[in-house]
């Protein structure tokens, strides 16, 4: 049975050195999550403009559903210029006062029903969307897993938001950048290691998922451990390669997965998204067969 997973957050256009290209982190995971087989929708909010009109064509050709896009008359769509430093790694500028700022909270009966829900930081960044997705979280069955995937961007987040966030969340995913800040926001001490279980004891979390750049990552659930090298490929870019990992990681979670097992499936789909431009390259068979089969979709 193919697992149910929402994103829930801003969808946007990556304005990359090279061309544009859709995504936001939630559209970014909704597509990989879909590409590994699973029932996967996204819950964003456009622009009535010709880059929503391109997005909306965008999803369809990609086949992530529509049905959970609204369309605001009076914000454009949201735009991020994007720009790449020497090692792959993006800088960005987020665009403010764009459709995704006005989320509203729709589509409840999909996340009611979802096996695993995934927001972040930037789209609560306004009030109106903030509550909206706060609201769709809380409305997912305790069951689920309600992943925070924390993204602190700019000026995009506040420790309020991120302590309502975790409250609400049973899974963190966070990268070598916000961990340090989350040290200093909460007061955690010792090492890498140490500062995730004082997060997950504090926020009652099953899970926290710990990605390093080139150094690799760190896994850990109900007092086990997993570390894995990350695998050396040709970077291109890594505009995406968090969000595919955490797709990846959710549905081996769900499947009931050794801890080592998710890792390393996670671990190879972030990888081939380092090694493609931009954030949602077609996933090759090779990586997507043991998720499929893991749900039993041909």
């Amino acid at each position: 049975m193919r697992f149910k997973v929402v994103g829930i957050g801003e969808l946007l256009w990556d304005l990359l050195p090279g061309g544009r290209h859709l995504g936001g982190a939630p559209g970014n995971f909704v597509y990989h999550a879909r590409s590994l087989g699973a029932d996967a929708r996204l819950i964003s909010r456009i622009g009535a403009d010709d880059l929503g009109r391109e997005a909306l064509a965008q999803l369809r050709a990609l086949g992530v559903p529509t049905d959970g896009i609204q369309t605001d008359l009076e914000r454009p769509t949201g735009t991020v210029s994007v720009t790449l430093s020497t090692d792959g790694q993006p800088q960005f500028v987020i665009h403010e006062g764009v459709a995704w700022d006005s989320l509203q909270a729709v589509a409840v009966d999909r996340v009611r029903d979802a096996d695993a829900v995934c927001f972040g930081t930037l789209a609560q960044r306004c009030e109106m969307s903030r509550l909206s997705v706060q609201a769709l979280v809380a409305t997912s069955r305790l069951e689920a897993l309600r992943i925070f995937d924390i993204n602190l961007r700019q000026h995009f987040y506040s420790r309020e938001v991120i302590e309502d966030s975790l409250a609400l969340a049973n899974v963190l995913k966070l990268n070598e950048t916000e961990l340090p800040r989350l040290a200093e926001m909460f007061e955690l001490s010792g090492d890498e290691r140490a500062q995730m279980v004082q997060l997950a004891e504090r926020f009652r979390l099953r899970a926290v998922a710990y990605t390093r750049g080139g150094r690799g990552s760190v896994l850990y659930a109900a007092g086990e451990w997993s570390e894995h090298p990350g695998q050396r490929v040709e970077v291109v870019d890594t505009v995406g390669a968090g969000d595919a990992f955490t797709a990846a990681m959710a549905l081996g979670l769900l499947a009931g997965w050794r801890l080592d097992e998710v890792h390393a499936r996670a671990s190879a789909v972030a990888a081939f998204v380092c090694s493609q431009a931009g954030a949602t390259p077609v996933l090759p068979g090779e990586l997507r067969a043991g998720f499929l089969g893991a749900q039993g979709v041909e």
